[in-house]
């Protein structure tokens, strides 16, 4: 049997396994994503009510919280924590959220219940 082959520019924001499309892997208890970052840019501080995040750091540099992250270092925000991404130099990530929880991302200012 051949390989199944994909490229990761046809997902939306390198989001490639959950419950959107497209996707490869259609699942509900979990999110996953290849993104690439330019320097310079940013993502606002924002939390998750239900999904627990890693950001693994796969090159480059960030700061996320007021803390500078490079390559080799995996982050875990746990649901309720807000937290902001501002890219220091081009970046890549991988973000695993678990679990798959449709429209969970609420700004920093929100009030968390």
């Amino acid at each position: 049997m051949p390989l199944q082959r994909y490229q990761l520019d046809a997902f939306t924001k390198g989001w490639f396994v959950g419950d959107f499309t497209p996707t490869i892997l259609p699942s509900n208890a979990v999110e996953v994503a290849v993104k690439h970052y330019k320097a310079g840019e940013a993502e606002a501080a924002h939390f998750h009510k239900v999904a627990t995040e890693l950001t693994l750091i796969v090159s480059g540099r960030v700061r996320m919280s007021g803390e500078e992250v490079g390559a080799g270092e995996i982050i875990k925000i746990e649901p309720g924590q807000a937290t902001d991404f501002v890219v220091l130099e081009d970046t890549v990530t991988v973000v695993v959220k678990l679990p798959c929880v449709r429209g969970d991302k609420y700004p920093a200012t929100e009030a968390r219940a």
